[in-house]
């Protein structure tokens, strides 16, 4: 039996659910565990995007909610010759299984560490989930100089729904990070595990993404949007949500996936877009391609989130083009200074659209946030719910909606006068969970525009209600064997 020694679940019925199944676990995983080493667990939660969203890489503000949902890994170090990870499956009695060798970590010294490590998990296609848990060994390696000395073994088991737009991957990443990072006596705080495991994504899966995900899971507090600028990752603090206002999700069912081309071509050309407005203006990049220099007293070096809108509008937006190919933009302006995304020749690029979304999201969340900690927040809901369907209609610019995600915004439209205020599509857009405000209570009024989309779509909606802590709020919980004598076998589920 494991017992407690260190944290606690603090109530969370799935946090001691889990313990509850390490306990009393499968025959299949009865020896999954040595009796002689501690566990680490970690819970970190999905998110709601409630503002912000795609503008996370071009440094604007962003709101984001920890949800109720969330993914859980048990680490304990091991004297076994392999990194052994299991992940539970829900509804089934079948785990994925996935093992790997300290010796297939590149040189630390190598010139192309991550492109190793990129082919390595590619290679092995049939385990390329593996790379988001995995992967944390290869960041730790290469970022930190960790010499990992010992295995491991690993099991994950999670509640957040995959391809939602909530933030699987990160949730995932971080759980995973958080557990390592205690197992092995890392020191890290809650910030320094998000850009690792933004690390983790970006260069071992080869996902581009913001680190907004990643931070949220990480550093969240319940019943709170965090407040982040992503520049790269400056947490401005906490909103409590007012009493009197209550945020939800509801799954489109349309698979999203950071890793989309729709996601990829739109990010891309943002930064095309960036690159024609420093051209505009004169700038030269900065010598390691991080940016521009500043224009005069407006302080947008590094960022289009920077860019006021009405700078913007008075002196570049008639400038730019719908769209350009590939190919062109290459002869004339040779690059762009995104990291983590290239140019493909042969495709052509929405450049306005992409450009402008930042910009005046930036614009838009700080209004948001700003109307949601004054005293008369109640008084002001409408102009909540207008900023979100702003949004939304912004990554409809961008070609980031879609049938089913306008659907639900345009549900919420029309119940504005019966308590719910606005809505807006998620994350990378392209399919996934649309954000809703409203007044609290309104809860019935959320399913029912649920029910309402499955009857007109077959597709039946998942709807997030509730928030929970981020991973480091809620703490690491030390589990040790209290009596090695006491058989787990005898208390095998079928």
């Amino acid at each position: 039996m494991f017992k407690v020694i260190d944290g606690n679940t603090q109530g969370f019925f799935d946090a001691e659910e889990f313990i509850g199944f390490m306990n009393s676990p499968p025959r299949r995983l009865n020896d999954f565990f040595d009796r002689d080493s501690d566990i680490y667990v970690a819970r970190a939660p999905g998110r709601l995007d409630v503002m912000g969203g795609i503008a996370d890489y071009s440094g604007s503000h962003v709101l984001e909610m920890p949800i109720a949902e969330a993914t859980f890994a048990a680490v304990q170090k091991s004297e076994q010759s392999t990194i052994r990870i299991a992940s539970l499956q829900p509804g089934s009695n079948e785990d994925l299984e996935y093992e790997m060798t300290l010796g297939d970590l590149p040189n630390i010294d190598s010139s192309c560490y991550y492109e190793e490590a990129r082919e390595f998990f590619r290679d092995r296609s049939s385990s390329h989930w593996a790379g988001y848990v995995a992967g944390v060994f290869f960041v730790l390696r290469r970022e930190r100089a960790i010499e990992f000395d010992r295995c491991a073994n690993i099991l994950i088991s999670s509640r957040v729904p995959v391809g939602k737009g909530v933030s699987s991957s990160a949730a995932l990443e971080v759980a995973v990070m958080h557990a390592v990072s205690r197992a092995y006596e890392i020191d890290l705080d809650a910030r320094e595990i998000a850009l690792l495991c933004q690390k983790v994504e970006t260069n071992i899966v080869g996902a581009a993404c913001g680190v907004m995900d990643q931070i949220a899971s990480s550093c969240s507090t319940a019943n709170s949007l965090i407040s982040l600028l992503c520049q790269p990752a400056e947490i401005q603090g906490t909103i409590t949500i007012p009493h009197g206002i209550e945020f939800w999700g509801i799954d489109s069912g349309v698979r999203h996936a950071v890793s989309d081309s729709d996601y990829t071509k739109v990010r891309v050309g943002a930064f095309m877009g960036y690159r024609m407005i420093a051209e505009m203006a004169g700038l030269k990049a900065c010598p390691a391609g991080k940016g521009f220099v500043r224009i005069s007293d407006d302080r947008w070096d590094g960022y289009l989130a920077n860019l006021s809108p009405s700078v913007y509008e008075e002196q570049f937006a008639s400038g730019l083009p719908e769209e350009i190919a590939g190919d062109d933009f290459i002869q004339r302006y040779h690059g762009i200074t995104d990291f983590v995304t290239s140019i493909d020749p042969t495709r052509v690029y929405p450049v306005r659209g992409p450009t402008e979304f930042p910009i005046f999201e930036n614009d838009r969340v700080v209004r948001f946030a700003r109307v949601l900690q004054a005293d008369d927040v109640l008084e002001h809901l409408d102009l909540l719910g207008e900023l979100m369907f702003d949004s939304h209609n912004g990554y409809a610019r961008c070609g980031l909606t879609e049938p089913g995600t306008d659907r639900l915004v345009e549900l919420v439209r029309e119940n504005t006068e019966n308590g719910l205020c606005g809505a807006r599509i998620t994350g990378g857009g392209s399919g996934g969970t649309v954000a809703i405000v409203g007044q609290r209570g309104c809860r019935s009024l959320v399913d029912k525009i649920a029910e309402e989309y499955q009857n007109e779509t077959d597709r039946t909606p998942y709807v997030f209600a509730n928030s929970s802590p981020g991973c480091a709020p809620f703490g690491p919980i030390r589990l040790t064997q209290s009596d090695p004598s006491v058989a787990l076998s005898n208390r095998n589920l079928p």
